[in-house]
Order: structure tokens, then sequence, then C-alpha cells
């Protein structure tokens, strides 16, 4: 069965459409957080000129001028290092007016990104990764929950796609994503694999999955083989071919099979930011009931 343009865009999990909503709801927080005398604000470190790390930052300070917030960038030449980066740290840290920070990543080799995550202040670690963060994903208290792995759970809410006893399939076991989307779908009784690298006969558990989610950043690695009839494919990766943005599912050889499936772009990404807005606005409001 081949897909008309009508049933293409019902497949379509639109995640510009959900950021909307999120944006519209973080704006009206926003002015009640400023007639309370907090302005809501993030300080973004960039290290380096890293394309799409220039790309990520812009989109993040349109996303906060969207929504009211205050954005702070400050860019650093690649050679900055790790001690000053720490130093710059600690100052955002001590900066009462400073709700979240974020250190784009990757960063540059000399740095040592564990080193830098575990630096930001907790109550502050807005991307969700200082490791105290983290932890409470398990027991589903984190003040922050990792902007990526949370959008897919709003997307999966925003479309009624349950995942309670779902085989929910994790291709890439990162920090940023894998790790913590499993944990996470785990607290709703998903049937959770999570697979790597090193994972044998990965396109045959692929295609028993109900959610299929690949986070590899190779481009075009999910075709038809590794999707069931009737799944739900969520694609985090990104990559650039000839110009042009893809990600990891090779859209046009499974959009026959799926019954919904995230565009790149258009999908996840906007959702990433619209969280990150969402856990500032969070931060600015703990600071209210101080």
């Amino acid at each position: 069965m081949i897909c008309n343009n009508s049933d293409i865009q019902n497949k379509i999990i639109d995640g510009r459409l959900i950021a909307r909503n999120i944006e519209s709801s973080i704006s009206e927080k926003v002015i009640k957080l400023k007639q309370s005398g907090i302005v809501p604000a993030i300080a973004v470190i960039l290290v380096g000129e890293d394309p799409a790390s220039v790309v990520y930052v812009r989109n993040k300070e349109r996303a906060a001028q969207r929504c009211g917030i205050l954005s702070k960038k400050d860019i650093y030449p690649e050679s900055l290092t790790e001690k000053e980066l720490i130093n710059k740290i600690e100052e955002l840290n001590n900066d009462p007016l400073i709700h979240g920070i974020l250190v784009q990543l990757p960063l540059p080799s000399h740095i040592g990104e564990k080193k830098i995550t575990e630096a930001i202040n907790p109550s502050k670690d807005v991307d969700g990764f200082h490791p105290l963060n983290v932890g409470k994903i398990f027991t589903e208290n984190a003040p922050f929950y990792p902007c990526t792995p949370y959008g897919i759970l709003k997307m999966l809410d925003y479309y009624d796609i349950p995942v309670k006893g779902k085989n929910c399939v994790i291709i890439g076991q990162s920090n940023i994503v894998g790790k913590p989307l499993a944990v996470m779908l785990m607290n709703r009784l998903a049937a959770v694999s999570s697979l790597n690298i090193f994972t044998k006969d990965v396109k045959s558990i692929a295609s028993k999955a109900d959610v299929l989610i690949s986070a590899t950043g190779k481009a075009h690695l999910i075709d038809d083989g590794y999707v069931k009839d009737g799944a739900v494919v969520i694609d985090v990766g990104i990559a650039n071919i000839g110009g042009k943005i893809c990600g990891d599912v090779n859209f046009d050889k499974v959009i026959n099979k799926v019954s919904k499936i995230t565009p790149v772009p258009g999908g996840v990404g906007p959702l990433t930011v619209a969280v990150l807005m969402e856990n500032t606005v969070k931060s600015a409001m703990g600071r209210l009931q101080k």
C-alpha cells in the first residue's frame, strides 16, 4: 500500500506544533514571574565554533525570546582552559539572577565533559545532566529531566501513544538520550530494549518494536527492515547529507509501515528546546517559592 499525501500527514508527529503549545504555556508563567519581580534567565556557554553547536545555540536564543526568557550567551575560543570554564560556571552558580546554566556540547577534547557537567549547580542544571538529577530519574522526582527524553515523552502523551506494556526499543545508549530515556520509559511500565553498536541482530530486535527510537546520528540507518507494521518511530538522529538535514530513519522507506513517525527536521528538535525553556522557568519558579 502506497500512502498519499493526506495519509502521510496523518502519520507525522508534529514537534513544532507541540513545542508551540509548550511555549505558550511557558509565556504565561513568565508573565506571572515578572509580575512578582523575577525575570527567568538562562546562561548559555559556547566554546569554539562548531557549526552545529552555533545553530543549536541560536535556536535556543530564539525560543527564549519567544517565551520572554532572558538569554545570556557567552562565546569563548576553543583555547579556553577547563579551569577557566569551571570558574565561569562557578560565577554563574553564584549569580542569583541566573536560573539556568547550559554548556553546549560537544566541548573541545581538552575539556572534560563529565567534570564540567558536575560543576553546574544541580538547581540550575536545566539540561538535566548533573549526576544528582540523573539519579533522581530512577525515583521519578528529578527537578529537571533531560530535555530530549522528556520531549519524547511529551510527544507520546500529546498523540495519546501508550507505552505501558509495549515493546519499546532504543537504538543508542548515550548519557544524553538513550540511557535516561530507557529509565523514563521503564517508569511508565514499558518493556524496554536498549541497543548499542555491539548488540547482535539489531534489525531483528528493532523489527519487533511497538515504539522504535533511534538516536545514533547515522544517516538513514533505519529502513523498512527495522520497522514492523504499525510501529511508532521516533527519530532523534540528525545528519547533513549534501546540505540536506536528515535523521537516522530513511523516511521514504518506512512511511508505508509506520502508524506515527517524527520528521527530521521538525520532530524531536523543537521539543528539546521547548523543554529546556520549561526547565528554566521551573527553576525560576523555585526561586519564587524560597
